[in-house]
C-alpha cells in the first residue's frame, strides 16, 4: 500500500452485550483485515457507565488505522462487522453486541445523511477521548481543536482502564 493515497484514520469501538472485551478485541482484528487498510494501533480497553443509553457497563477502545478505503466505503465496511457480530439496531441507543464509529478520517469534515466527521459527539464522551488520548496525546480534531482540551468536560463521566489483556 502506498502511503501518500492513505489517511490517518481513528475508529471508536464499544460493546455491552455478551463477552464484551473479547468482541472489541476481535473487532479491532477485523479491521486489520479490510482492504486498503492497515491497522497501527489499539488503545488500552475501558469500561464505562453507558451515556444516553442503558444496560451493562461499555467495553471501549479506540483504534488507528491508515487507509486506502473512501470515508463512506469505510463507514460501510465497518457497518458490515457491525452486522457479523450480532449488531441490531431496534432503537436508538439501544444495549450492543458491537458499535463501531469514525471519529476521526483525516483533516475531513463531513456532514452527510449518513456519516458526520468529526464524529458529532466525540468530545462529549470520556469513553471516545481517554483512548483516543492515548494513542495519540496531541490530536487534533478538525475544526474543534486539540482532543485534550476536551477531557475537563468529561471529567466526571465514570470510566476506567481495565487490566491489559
Amino acid at each position: 500500500m502506498e502511503l501518500a493515497s492513505m489517511e490517518l484514520t481513528y475508529i471508536a469501538l464499544g460493546a455491552n452485550l455478551g463477552q464484551a472485551a473479547d468482541t472489541v478485541l476481535a473487532a479491532a482484528q477485523r479491521l486489520a483485515q479490510l482492504p486498503q487498510t492497515r491497522l497501527l494501533q489499539v488503545s488500552s480497553l475501558y469500561s464505562s457507565a453507558p451515556v444516553d443509553s442503558s444496560g451493562d457497563d461499555y467495553v471501549n477502545a479506540v483504534a488507528a488505522l491508515h487507509t486506502g478505503l473512501s470515508a463512506q466505503d469505510l463507514l460501510t465496511a465497518i457497518q458490515a462487522i457491525e452486522a457479523d457480530f450480532g449488531r441490531e439496531r431496534p432503537y436508538r441507543n439501544a444495549p450492543r453486541t458491537l458499535d463501531l464509529d469514525i471519529l476521526l478520517y483525516g483533516e475531513l469534515i463531513l456532514d452527510s445523511a449518513n456519516l458526520q466527521l468529526p464524529h458529532p459527539r466525540m468530545t462529549e464522551r470520556a469513553f471516545v477521548l481517554l483512548p483516543l488520548c492515548e494513542i495519540a496525546a496531541d490530536i487534533q480534531i478538525p475544526g474543534r481543536g486539540a482532543a485534550a482540551d476536551y477531557l475537563p468536560a468529561v471529567a466526571q463521566q465514570s470510566i476506567f482502564r481495565l487490566p491489559q489483556r
